[in-house]
């Protein structure tokens, strides 16, 4: 298995960027996502429910919102199916529930270094696939990653369809946007973590180490770890190809990653 030293060095760079966030209110669709949103304390303007449905789920759900003091609208199925329609879904599987969210509280940085510990965090280069954003959230949270960052310019982020794909992970997963991934890098780096990014020609992963404070980048799904963001990394991971198709899709291959960093990271 590839070892690391055991501190990261200082790099002779100024401290003090801030890339904590803003978002925007928006709405998410579906069981999972608002009952997760409800776990979670998210809050919530108002939930729109399929009049006379008789799901227990939503039952439940609903019953949650009253004892939180929030609106309730029932309606008919046309009115879900536009809600949809404008979120972005391509069809109107919204599951008989809407949300309508206040604005997503970005998580900061340095924060989440800080109260992280030793912690994994993921960096999304650039995935521009909501369904594949909300995917590797998804596994990110299910493996127990610290964070999730990603770029505020030419990115997937927090919406409707990715909230939906990640199964309502991002309301229990630290979400940070960022203006520049090479400086959260570097700051990550400052802060004693080591830099992994998933590619074709690299170091078998399961002969990573992963334990102790990592990054692992995933890239976009069509050109990869772009070169700017590569030259800070540390470990290339690779991911054993028998197939004729050139490489795995993004969000299966940070699940198999990240499966494995958690592997190592819990056995005993």
């Amino acid at each position: 298995m590839k070892n690391k030293p055991a501190h990261r060095p200082k790099t002779a760079r100024h401290r003090g960027e801030n890339f904590e966030s803003a978002g925007t209110g928006f709405v998410i669709i579906g069981k999972n996502p608002v009952k997760e949103a409800l776990r979670e304390d998210r809050q919530i303007d108002r939930i729109y429910v399929m009049k006379d449905n008789r799901d227990h789920v939503l039952g439940d759900i609903t019953a949650q919102a009253k004892k939180k003091g929030i609106v309730i609208h029932s309606v008919e199925k046309q009115k879900l199916n536009q809600i949809a329609r404008n979120a972005g879904f391509e069809n109107t599987n919204h599951q008989g529930i809407a949300a309508m969210m206040a604005p997503f509280d970005f998580a900061d940085l340095n924060t989440v270094i800080r109260d992280a510990g030793d912690g994994l965090f993921v960096i999304l280069d650039h995935i521009v696939d909501p369904h594949n954003f909300g995917a590797i959230v998804r596994s990110a949270n299910l493996c127990g990653a610290a964070a999730v960052i990603f770029p505020e310019r030419r990115s997937a982020s927090v919406s409707a369809v990715s909230m939906k794909a990640s199964a309502g992970a991002m309301n229990a997963t630290p979400m940070v946007k960022a203006a520049n991934l090479s400086q959260v890098i570097e700051t990550l780096k400052d802060a004693g973590y080591w830099i992994a990014c998933a590619d074709m020609d690299g170091e078998p992963y399961e002969k990573i180490d992963w334990k102790g404070k990592m990054a692992l980048v995933i890239g976009n799904e069509g050109a990869g770890i772009s070169p700017n963001v590569r030259k800070h990394c540390d470990f290339t991971a690779s991911i054993p190809n028998y197939g004729t198709v050139d490489s795995f899709n993004a969000s299966v291959a940070a699940g198999v990653l990240l499966c494995e960093a958690a592997r190592q990271r819990h056995e005993r």
